[in-house]
């Protein structure tokens, strides 16, 4: 039995059980020597599952959610395709965590689903998404996390340069280009900035207050009417 295979029976044994079974009792269950259990439950443990008990008592899964294996492959297409947009679209940090999903997920699959997701006819491009944009991203997420106002320096499609303190909101993929949503203090308005025109992005100490009528989903809403109000 191929060790993949193993793992996701070994998670589906231990989810079944109400009582914690030993590591001899499983190396006789997978006709495997009790060292590679031990080698095994390390290997789950590492990915996140949550396998409580120890050598010589046993071990149980309590309360453990549906593990990766269980997806349908087209569920794990869909998780493994989002993981990757983050690992080659967003910052560093967010970057790291997903590559982290990808390898959790791809260590515990069946051989079967492992082959038909390496066959996915789905590619991620990272071209266009440089580490000045990453940095950027970065810098921008946290301001929008913590609610601090930017100093702006930009650059327009018009190649004219302009400074702007800027209360931001959210980062939106539209497809091709993240750009930052933001309340803008000089005109005291929305605004969208494309992360690819941005010279530099200085986060300050000045804190802003989000509220109904000034926050991402009242922008996304204004947006949404707007193109409505067209096609009618």
């Amino acid at each position: 039995m191929h060790k993949s295979e193993r793992l996701f029976q070994l998670v589906n044994l231990l989810k079944g059980r109400r009582l914690a079974i030993t590591a001899k009792q499983l190396a006789e269950r997978f006709e495997v020597s009790e060292r590679t259990i031990y080698r095994d439950i390390e290997s789950l443990q590492d990915s996140g599952v949550p396998i409580h008990g120890e050598a010589g008592i046993g071990y149980i899964i309590n309360d453990h959610p549906l593990p990766p294996m269980m997806f349908s492959i087209d569920e794990l297409t869909a998780l493994l395709l989002g993981s990757k947009m983050v690992s080659a679209w967003t910052d560093p940090t967010l970057s790291n965590h997903a590559k982290a999903a990808i390898e959790k997920i791809e260590a515990v699959l069946p051989a079967n689903l492992k082959q038909q997701s390496e066959n996915s006819p789905y590619l991620v491009s990272s071209f266009n998404h440089g580490k000045q944009q990453q940095a950027f991203s970065a810098s921008l997420r946290k301001a929008i996390e913590t609610s601090l106002c930017v100093e702006l320096h930009y650059q327009d499609v018009n190649q004219a340069l302009s400074n702007r303190v800027i209360e931001p909101l959210g980062l939106v993929y539209w497809g091709g280009k993240w750009t930052l949503v933001a309340f803008c203090l000089l005109r005291q308005d929305y605004r969208e900035f494309r992360l690819d025109r941005m010279q530099s992005v200085t986060v300050t100490q000045t804190s802003f207050t989000k509220h109904k009528e000034k926050c991402l989903e009242h922008y996304i809403a204004l947006i949404r009417a707007k193109y409505a109000n067209q096609c009618d």
